[in-house]
C-alpha cells in the first residue's frame, strides 16, 4: 500500500493533481483543504504528499485510488471522518471543504449547525457524525489553521484558454506551465481574451 508519494507537479485542478514520479505519473485527488495548501504550487514545482489509497468497485472492475494529503494528522481525521456509517471516501472528500481544525472542533462542540454546511452533509449525517466522533477528534482540533488561500485550479477561462494554446500546436507541458502562471499570478482574470495576452506577456519575459 502507497503511503507517501513524492515527485513533480504535473497538472493541478481543484480535486485532483497528477503527480510524476520518476515517469510514473500518478491521479491524486484531494479534498478542497488540502488544495488550498498546495494552491501556490506551479507546474514542475517538487511536491510532498501523504497519501490514503484504497480500491474501489466500477462496474466488475477494481479500481486504485489515492487521496493525498499535507500531513499524517490530515489523513487520521480523514480516516476517522470516514468511520462514520454511510460517509464513504468520495463522500469525505467533498465535505472537508474546511479547515480540518474547524470541523474537528464542530464535532467536539456539537455544532451541527456548522457541520451541516459541509457540502454534501444534510442534517441527519451532520448529527451521526457527532453522535459516532465528539470525544474522539480533539486532538484534530488542536491543528494550527493557515491562512485560507484560494484553490488555483482549472476554471473554465483556463480550459478555454488550453483548447486554444493547444490548436496554436504548444504541447500538453507547455500548456500547463503557461495557464498555471497565470492562474497563480493573476487569477482575476476572468474572460478569455485578457487571459491569453497576460500568457504572452509573461512568455515574452521568459524569453
Amino acid at each position: 500500500m502507497i503511503s507517501r508519494i513524492r515527485g513533480k507537479l504535473e497538472r493541478k485542478d481543484e480535486s485532483r493533481l497528477l503527480v510524476d514520479v520518476n515517469g510514473i505519473v500518478y491521479e491524486i485527488l484531494i479534498p478542497l483543504t488540502v488544495c488550498s495548501k498546495v494552491s501556490s504550487a506551479v507546474i514542475g514545482d517538487n511536491i510532498d504528499l501523504v497519501v490514503y489509497s484504497y480500491l474501489s468497485i466500477d462496474q466488475n472492475r477494481a479500481l486504485s485510488n489515492m487521496i493525498g494529503f499535507s500531513d499524517e494528522l490530515e489523513r487520521d481525521f480523514f480516516e476517522k471522518f470516514i468511520s462514520v456509517s454511510g460517509v464513504g471516501p468520495k463522500a469525505a472528500i467533498r465535505a472537508l471543504d474546511r479547515p480540518i481544525a474547524e470541523i474537528a472542533r464542530a464535532i467536539e462542540d456539537g455544532d451541527v449547525d456548522l457541520l451541516k454546511t459541509l457540502n454534501g452533509i444534510g442534517p441527519q449525517r451532520a448529527k451521526q457524525i457527532v453522535a459516532q466522533l465528539q470525544g474522539k477528534v480533539g486532538r484534530f482540533a488542536l491543528l494550527k489553521e493557515e491562512k485560507s488561500i484560494p484553490c488555483v485550479g482549472a476554471n473554465e477561462t483556463t480550459e478555454e484558454a488550453k483548447q486554444v494554446l493547444k490548436r496554436l500546436g504548444y504541447s500538453s507541458k507547455e500548456i500547463d506551465e503557461m495557464t498555471a502562471r497565470v492562474a497563480k499570478e493573476k487569477p482575476q482574470i476572468d474572460n478569455l481574451e485578457d487571459f491569453l495576452n497576460e500568457v504572452y506577456k509573461q512568455k515574452k519575459v521568459l524569453r
